[in-house]
């Protein structure tokens, strides 16, 4: 259960990032309000995932896994650039979030 509250907490860190994007174009209240709500809920299910995930495990999954669904939904619903540099730091995130073994 733990991964999936992980799961839940990515998408606190990806629709946070949309809302403070919808934030920077229409500065008011309701959006403000949010920003916090969707940053909360993404804090309160990377605690609950924490009980059972260690920190530098679950903390690298959540940073992982939230840039790159930003990157994603600025992409589609933000109409943000997509090039080369963008895509290759995006697998970058990926990579390192993931983790590649290699063997020889």
């Amino acid at each position: 259960m733990a991964w999936f509250y992980l799961f839940l907490a990515s998408f606190g860190e990806i629709f946070g990032m949309a809302a403070i994007n919808l934030y920077n174009e229409k500065k008011n209240l309701v959006r403000l309000f949010l920003v916090v709500v969707t940053f909360t809920f993404g804090f309160f299910f990377l605690a609950l995932a924490m009980k059972e995930i260690p920190l530098s495990i679950a903390y690298a999954v959540w940073t992982g896994l939230g840039a790159t669904g930003a990157v994603i939904v600025g992409i589609i619903f933000f109409k943000e650039p997509l090039n080369l540099k963008r895509i290759l730091f995006l697998s970058l995130i990926i990579i390192g979030a993931v983790g590649l073994r290699f063997t020889s």
